[in-house]
């Protein structure tokens, strides 16, 4: 069984590599990028693919809120060791 040490640096060690902001920029990066390129088109696939990274948005977002809510609860656990 692990040590209280290890579990807390396993813990911290966990939660620094949720940075789930870094998704949510790359993802709006590459709307922006989508949209430079496409700019003017009116075609139904460019439509399409704004849609689906609207929706990709919208899906990271309550990815965050989830991921949020578990780093809560990590941190609450850790503080109890």
């Amino acid at each position: 069984m692990a040590s209280v040490a290890e579990v807390r640096a396993a813990v911290d060690a966990a939660l620094q590599q949720v940075t789930a902001g870094q998704a949510r920029e790359k993802l709006g990066e590459a709307q922006q990028s989508l949209a430079a390129a496409l700019d003017g088109s009116a075609n139904d696939a460019v439509g399409a693919a704004h849609a689906s990274l609207s929706q990709a948005d919208q899906q990271l977002e309550e990815c965050l809120g989830a991921t949020l809510l578990a780093v809560e609860q990590a941190q609450t656990y850790t503080a109890t060791l």
